[in-house]
This record gives C-alpha cells, structure tokens and sequence, in this order.
C-alpha cells in the first residue's frame, strides 16, 4: 500500500463496494466532506491501486454457468518455466475465474464456473492438452452458501 489509508477512504471504501453506481456528491454526503475531498480520496485511491476497478457483479445461475468448481491441482514440477506454462494456460481460460497458488498439501486451486459438468470436461481436456497436470482433483459445489466481494474493511487500521 502506497500510503495509510484514512477512517474516510474506509467509508468511501465500503459505499463503493455495496453500490459502486453511486455518485461522488452522494458518497460525500454520506460520509460528511465536500465533494472535492471525496473526489481527490477516490482519485487516490484509484491510482495507488487500492480500487483497482469498479464492476458489475453478474449472476452465475441466471447467465446460464450454474456450476461452480473448485479443482485443486498438486504437482512435481515446481520449475519457473511449468509455473509460467500453467499460469499462461489458465489466464486464457474464462471458465476459470480465480487462480491460486497456495501453501499446503495442494499446489493450486482454481474456481471454475459452467454450465454442466460436461462444460467442465471441456474445460478439463482444453486445459491438459496444453499443461502436463499429474493430480488433479475437482469438487462440485451443491449449494452457494456464502458469496460476497465485500472486503472486511472495519478491520483495517486507519491513520
């Protein structure tokens, strides 16, 4: 982080986060300073890449990619070039939204998000046919129980 963020970037923060259609003059209001210091917080915020974009957030189901899956993937090539391969080979997947390395018993863990699990087999075979995978292991989510792209911001320190 560029610099320590404020009490009122938090607000702008968590405003942006639950609606980031509201205007600038609102989130002002809201948060109780001019619209010039709001405008100067988010401009800050925007070029040290504390906000990196504002989205819209679209419903799987109702788009037709119903199926969320987490597949985890243990490897034995821990090699720069395999790691670079891999990484390529997901990048250019949409199917694939998230992509982790981790710390643990498994390598990497990415989610996946389809129509059918046919649709995943698609994805599976496009992506070993560019990337040798030697474990592999997929889990099919029953039930979203918990989604938010909210960050825990009332638990950061302030300046």
């Amino acid at each position: 982080m560029v610099e320590k963020i404020t009490h009122h970037d938090v607000k702008i923060l968590e405003i942006l986060q639950s609606d980031a259609t509201r205007s600038l003059e609102s989130i002002a209001d809201g948060i109780g300073v001019s619209l010039n210091t709001c405008w100067r917080r988010v401009r800050t915020l925007e070029e040290t890449g504390v906000l990196e974009r504002r989205v819209a957030l679209v419903d799987n189901e109702k788009v037709g990619l119903p199926l969320t899956v987490f597949v985890s993937v243990r490897t034995d090539d821990h090699s720069k070039s395999w790691s670079e391969a891999f990484d390529k080979a997901v990048r250019d997947m949409p199917e694939i939204v998230e992509f982790y390395r981790l710390a643990g018993d498994v390598d990497y863990i990415m989610k996946m998000l389809v129509s059918n699990v046919a649709h995943y087999d698609r994805v599976y075979q496009r992506l070993i046919s560019r990337i040798s995978l030697s474990d592999v292991s997929a889990s099919f989510a029953m039930e979203k129980l918990k989604f938010t792209t909210q960050l825990p911001l009332s638990q950061i320190e302030t300046k």
